[in-house]
């Protein structure tokens, strides 16, 4: 059975290098870089009025059975926010700090699309801060430029 996934994963071969776009709920840029056939960096910046925060994610993609195009793929990473004073008071996170640092895991699906520059994918992205110790859950879809 190890073998047969690892030839799955050694077979696999990302249909492009790198892409660039947006991803929605809640609102972001996302840039996707394979360092390998299946191995990807993804940095995804969400930017609100009053914060920011850069989520940092290696994921592992794999092809889906029977599908041209379309792989499901699974990481982890970590997560950088700095946010306003209001942000502080309004939210639910038990901490002092206008920075939320912690771990971010990620599980979805990716289809690029054969006659078009552009790939989409849905996923989710749950995440715990450590300094201002809450849980969330995120994901959503996302459409990027491949290049």
């Amino acid at each position: 059975m190890d073998t047969v996934i690892n030839r799955q994963v050694q077979l696999y071969s990302s249909p492009y290098k790198s892409a660039i776009g947006v991803k929605m709920y809640p609102g972001a840029l996302s840039y996707k870089h394979f360092t390998k056939n299946n191995k990807a960096i993804e940095a995804i910046g969400y930017v609100t009025l009053d914060g920011f925060s850069l989520s940092l994610l290696k994921e592992f993609h794999n092809p889906v059975k029977d599908v041209n195009q379309l792989a499901w793929y699974y990481g982890y990473g970590g997560h950088l926010g700095i946010w306003s004073e209001e942000w502080k008071r309004t939210n639910i996170g038990t901490g002092n700090s206008n920075i939320a640092v912690g771990f971010d895991g990620i599980i979805g699906l990716e289809y690029k699309f054969t006659d078009a520059p552009f790939n989409v994918s849905i996923d989710w992205q749950p995440s715990f801060s450590i300094i201002q110790s809450y849980f969330k859950n995120q994901g959503g879809i996302s459409i990027r430029y491949t290049f």
